[in-house]
């Protein structure tokens, strides 16, 4: 979480103590012994109760956990919020050194309930990692507790595994998690990052930081309390800075965890542009945000003017809202929807009065990467791609950018001189009406990474098709030419932007 102020916290049930490390590491040793994993969680409910949760849906899980299992009784403890006999948690985890450092309240004669969300999460090498987050938001998200309690911190969400997908993962000396949250990114990040920091606005959401570490059995991060970069100490530079910040463009700030308190997009374009300047040569940014659509302006180029000077950037339009679908979308994520309908009407007046008066016509959602370069230009790639991609997308990010160097290092005279060899999992649609003697036009698409597909002519095609690294670009074209009767030197100057394309976007890698 990220912010521009500082305010009190509402009153919320006590965390349980980060300083009891031997209770955490015990509690871990017995989650994991029941199989209180993200994969024994999948085998206990089954994969329709298992997507049920991520609609904020407990019921069909409540059902497949009516049980006594061990891991039962820790599902429906730590994930579904349900009271459990004394004596049968005893049976599981050490319930009183759990209830002494306030994982566990006794409620009731005979029973105990969790004071935090503990969800299972799987690490990308297979690790068994835990994500502890406030009661009633593991599952699903805000589930509309951001209108009861804005100081709370939500566990595990979309957006949050998508940048944790996104993020280049290769080991560096340093990396800065801007607004925290439950700690996520930031666990990421230890794995692969000899420092971490973790800054959020809101200190409890530093504390669930430390315990999901804790009980996820990784290294420790530097925590620090205070809004954007106002925590950094001066002259910090980091090779990697992740954030999922507050995002939505809405009128005010009711509710911190979500709302930037900054006018329209203003926040996330601080965030992008701060980035820059801590940025170690070489070293990546990687944001999800949101951008306003703007009448008379184009939004290419209003998220080009974010760019911070000196960085390489890669921004995506993952998908486009009209305000009023926008509005609706974030009044249902704070349960306004549920209250008072004159009260959600004035909401909902209110977004599309702040709108209108921004001349904002609708919404984008995304990705921006930036990458601290040396080159005296760097490049900017601003595109829109709805479409499905595979997760997660770090290396094809990071091959995304060392192309880039190595096309600024090959003029055309170089290019045609190199070798390439077509990119894996490649295939080729011929596209025409039936019957034709020649298609119309022929598509290259990938099944990795960001799935693009793209048109070429004969020569693209023909040219990719034959890229297995053995002969130099300019010998292919030449074999071209002379099978296609056309002059050899026209299609050596007209072909290299075909061939930048091609390896920008991933079809073809240098040999």
């Amino acid at each position: 979480m990220v912010g521009v102020s500082t305010s009190s916290l509402p009153t919320l049930p006590a965390a349980p103590a980060s300083g009891r490390p031997d209770v955490t590491a015990q509690l871990r040793d017995a989650l994991i012994g029941a199989s209180f994993t993200a994969d024994g969680l999948l085998e206990l409910l089954g994969a329709p109760a298992y997507a049920a949760l991520a609609r904020s849906e407990t019921v069909p899980a409540l059902r497949a956990t009516r049980g006594d299992t061990p891991l039962a009784v820790l599902v429906r403890l730590f994930l579904l919020q349900q009271p459990v006999p004394h004596a049968r948690v005893a049976d599981v985890v050490p319930v009183e050194a759990c209830l002494e450092s306030g994982w566990l309240v006794r409620v009731g004669s005979d029973e105990v309930a969790a004071t935090v969300d503990v969800r299972p999460y799987g690490g990308p090498g297979g690790e068994d990692w835990f994500i502890v987050s406030d009661l009633g938001c593991a599952v699903g998200g805000a589930g509309g507790i951001g209108s009861r309690d804005e100081g709370v911190v939500l566990g595990v969400g979309g957006a949050s595994t998508t940048l944790a997908g996104l993020t280049v993962r290769t080991p560096v000396a340093s990396a800065l998690d801007l607004g925290t949250g439950s700690g996520i990114q930031a666990l990421h990040a230890v794995q692969h990052a000899t420092r971490v920091t973790a800054t959020d606005l809101n200190p409890r959401a530093l504390h669930i930081t430390a315990l999901t570490l804790a009980l996820s059995g990784a290294p420790a991060a530097d925590l620090r309390e205070g809004s954007l970069f106002e925590p950094l100490k001066q002259g910090e530079r980091y090779d990697l800075i992740v954030s999922n910040p507050p995002f939505v463009i809405s009128p005010g700030a009711r509710l911190t965890y979500r709302d930037g308190g900054m006018g329209g997009d203003d926040l996330c374009r601080s965030v992008v542009q701060g980035a820059g300047e801590l940025l170690n040569e070489g070293g990546f940014a990687q944001f999800l945000v949101n951008w306003q659509h703007v009448e008379g302006e184009d939004w290419q180029d209003r998220l080009r003017s974010w760019v911070p000077r000196g960085c390489d950037a890669w921004i995506v339009q993952r998908e486009v809202q009209d305000v009023t679908q926008y509005a609706e979308l974030w009044l249902r994520d704070a349960g306004d929807h549920r209250g008072d309908p004159a009260e959600y009407q004035a909401l909902y007046d209110a977004w599309l009065d702040e709108f209108e008066a921004r001349k904002v016509r609708a919404v984008g959602f995304g990705w921006i990467t930036l990458r601290r370069t040396g080159s005296a230009v760097p490049s900017v790639t601003v595109e829109e791609w709805p479409h499905p991609v595979e997760q997660p997308l770090g290396d094809t990010v990071r091959a995304h950018f060392e192309r880039l160097d190595y096309l600024r290092a090959h003029d055309d005279a170089a290019l045609l001189e190199a070798h390439f060899r077509l990119a894996p999992e490649i295939i080729q649609e011929q596209v025409g009406l039936p019957g034709a003697e020649d298609p119309e036009h022929v598509v290259l698409r990938q099944h990795r990474g960001m799935r693009r597909a793209t048109k070429v002519d004969t020569v693209g095609a023909g040219f990719a098709g034959v890229c297995d690294g053995s002969l130099s670009a300019g010998r292919i074209l030449d074999a071209i030419a002379q099978l296609m009767g056309e002059d050899p030197v026209m299609l050596r100057d007209r072909t290299p932007a075909q061939i930048r394309l091609l390896v920008e976007q991933g079809f073809l890698e240098p040999a």
